[in-house]
């Protein structure tokens, strides 16, 4: 299967989106709070609006709006998903976010375009790096064949797309496919961009947690072709 450059998906129909999008709303609405709306915005850098509902009460409210319902299957995930997507607030994007993060495991290698609409859509790294690690990286680890994909996601002119390319084995441990997580960092060494620098950094440091001496190793050859800022925080952990 290939998703790169795949137009945008449709919303298929849900019964059960259509019960979860009425609560949500209408739980999210009423739990507004325009002035620590303001200011979400403004520590987010105007990536988008915010109702202005904090972590532990939005979190809170998700429970109570998912109590009772149904098990999803994909054609719900997907519709939830989209459909949160288009509504401005970024408390619905976290809400879809949670939900795939939940479900991830009921889906298949489908999911993936849709997922890469999110990772492309409103982007920033608030909802990209729990995409990437905890969404994408569930289906490649069910469906290895997408890994493939990956391969062509950290070639990508969008940034977030190759960021979620580098991070989505983040969870991996033990799991890691260390030669293609190497080959990432490299074919992205020379990149201008903050975000991906970063990545590159904390991609390596989290593997260093199951494996420190092959980071090591890895940037003992290397390290001329990484900027400081992906060195600094590969070794954050394990020194030089």
């Amino acid at each position: 299967m290939t998703v790169t450059g795949a137009a945008q998906p449709q919303v298929p129909r849900s019964a059960l989106a259509d019960i979860v999008l009425a609560r949500l709303t209408a739980a999210y609405g009423a739990a507004a709070d325009p002035e620590r709306a303001a200011a979400m915005r403004a520590y987010m850098k105007d990536a988008a609006p915010f109702l202005g509902i904090p972590t532990p009460a939005r979190r809170a409210l998700s429970r109570t709006v998912l109590a009772g319902s149904a098990r999803p299957d994909e054609t719900d995930c997907t519709a939830i998903a989209l459909r949160c997507w288009e509504l401005p607030e970024r408390e619905y994007h976290y809400f879809a976010v949670d939900y795939l993060r939940r479900y991830a495991g009921r889906c298949s290698s489908g999911l993936l375009p849709v997922v890469r609409h999110l990772v492309t859509t409103v982007s920033w790294w608030d909802t990209v790096d729990l995409l990437a690690a905890h969404v994408v990286g569930a289906l490649v680890a069910a469906d290895p064949g997408l890994t493939a994909e990956m391969d062509t996601w950290i070639t990508d002119p969008d940034l977030w797309v190759a960021r979620t390319a580098l991070l989505h084995q983040l969870t991996y441990k033990e799991r890691t496919d260390a030669d293609r997580l190497f080959g990432y960092c490299l074919l992205q060494s020379g990149h201008p961009d903050f975000f991906i620098r970063k990545a590159i950094g904390w991609a390596l440091r989290e593997y260093a947690k199951t494996d420190p001496e092959a980071v090591r190793d890895f940037l003992a050859r290397e390290r001329g072709r990484f900027g400081p800022l992906s060195v600094r925080e590969a070794l954050k952990n394990i020194g030089a």
